[in-house]
């Protein structure tokens, strides 16, 4: 059985319909209220979600206060210039290699929080994310995938002006301000999809399409992040990848985010985040 697994006030929920359950209360204590415990236990997620339909529901999602499906990673990776049509808008090369960065985990946010501007040239790039299940180092591409327990939807927020303030660019740091990477709204078992490489993808900002692609344009696909990141680094639990994003940044045409704007991204069979931008002090 799939599962679809929430962040509900701090609180691990498992999700069916438009209600959650809590995630504690339905399994008799045996999972912990924890949502990064719970990354650890594939197999009662799935188990657990089979027995909903016979389960008395928490609350309904709509009312939820919903947090980041993954709270607290250890790692949180982030790969740039992985959409070819990215890769012509910025003038750049296609790349022989995945160009990895790191998002500090501190940014991450759930998918209804405010995103905190600090410069004029802040910018969206939807992305999906995948979260690793079952760590590992150096696992063949062809096992990658079942070291991913799920999907969800992020938003990889940069503030221009700070990523380009030296050369070369400061990227860990113009992406990684606090709240810049908001993420959810649910993150859902691989099994879920059909096929897990080929999902819509999409960025409104004030109701306006800016971003528009599928998944399968990846031009480093999740097993091959997965593989070649673990060749490395030793994947961990929880650990995630903001597999990159596709054309239509507003660093391209200069229209970057500011105060009051509303980003929407959404991605098939995930489902929708929406960040409100909110413009406080100058950075520097």
């Amino acid at each position: 059985m799939t599962f679809r697994l929430a962040n509900v006030a701090g609180r691990a929920a498992l999700v069916r319909d438009e209600h959650y359950y809590d995630l504690e209360q339905i399994s008799a204590a045996a999972v912990g209220p924890d949502p990064m415990q719970a990354l650890a236990e594939p197999e009662r997620l799935h188990a657990l979600s089979a027995r909903l339909v016979d389960a008395d529901a928490t609350g309904s999602l709509a009312k939820a206060d919903l947090g980041a499906p993954v709270p607290a990673p250890r790692n949180c990776y982030g790969i740039g210039l992985n959409y070819g049509k990215h890769v012509a808008e910025a003038d750049m090369e296609l790349p022989e290699v995945p160009m990895v960065f790191t998002k500090f985990p501190s940014c991450i946010v759930g998918p209804n929080a405010d995103v905190r501007l600090r410069s004029d040239g802040c910018d969206y790039e939807g992305e999906l994310v995948a979260v690793i299940g079952t760590g590992g180092s150096d696992i063949a591409e062809a096992d990658a995938w079942d070291h991913v327990i799920g999907l969800t939807v992020g938003q990889d927020i940069s503030d221009r002006p700070a990523q380009f303030m030296a050369k070369p660019p400061q990227f860990a740091l113009g992406k990684s301000f606090d709240t810049f990477g908001p993420m959810g709204p649910v993150l859902v078992s691989t099994d879920s999809f059909d096929d897990p490489t080929d999902l819509a993808l999409s960025t409104l900002v004030n109701g306006e399409v800016r971003q528009d692609d599928r998944t399968s344009s990846l031009i480093f696909g999740v097993a091959t992040l997965v593989s070649f990141l673990s060749r490395i680094t030793t994947l961990r639990t929880g650990d995630v990848i903001f597999t990159g994003t596709p054309d239509g940044v507003g660093v391209a045409d200069g229209r970057f985010l500011v105060d009051g704007d509303v980003v929407t991204t959404s991605i098939e069979g995930i489902g929708t985040m929406n960040n409100r931008c909110v413009r406080v002090s100058d950075f520097g």
